[in-house]
């Protein structure tokens, strides 16, 4: 988690998404202008049918919510990731994790919707979550093909 001397601290959530990609780069965007720090988060659990032993054989979700925080990263920042982006993983439930990691921050900044849910909806579950019950001021932010899918047919 990066620390600032300001002690500004702004959480992102990250699923790899267009939209989490979008949210990477806007609280970067934030934190510059006030000198927070970004503390990028991705989550991981082992979906509940995942834990009987024979269900999917050796999966590592860590590993894959490692690559996937990496690779967002990667996308958002082709030039090369700024000093105060940092990234780190929690075991959870993304609701619940980005909830509790948004406890004495300044913002949490998340995707409109994620790779999980239903297409069309106007909040994801986890954004929706966020906003009902974030411990700090949350901002929701829409990926490119949010605005494309939602511009208005002339």
């Amino acid at each position: 988690m990066t620390e600032d001397k300001s002690g500004g601290r702004i959480v992102v959530g990250i699923d790899g998404s267009e939209s989490s990609i979008a949210a990477l780069r806007e609280a970067a965007r934030l934190a510059t202008a006030t000198g927070a720090g970004v503390d990028a988060v991705a989550c991981w659990s082992v979906p509940n049918v995942a834990a009987l032993p024979y269900a999917f054989g050796d999966i590592d979700y860590e590993s894959g919510a490692r690559q996937v925080l990496n690779e967002t990263i990667d996308k958002a920042y082709p030039e090369g990731k700024p000093e105060n982006v940092s990234a780190r993983l929690i075991h959870g439930h993304p609701r619940p994790a980005l909830i509790d990691a948004s406890e004495g921050a300044d913002m949490l900044v998340v995707g409109r919707r994620g790779h999980g849910g239903f297409v069309g909806l106007l909040l994801g579950s986890v954004s929706s979550a966020c906003v009902a019950h974030a411990r700090c001021p949350v901002l929701v932010v829409h990926g490119a093909e949010d605005a494309v899918k939602d511009a208005p047919d002339d």
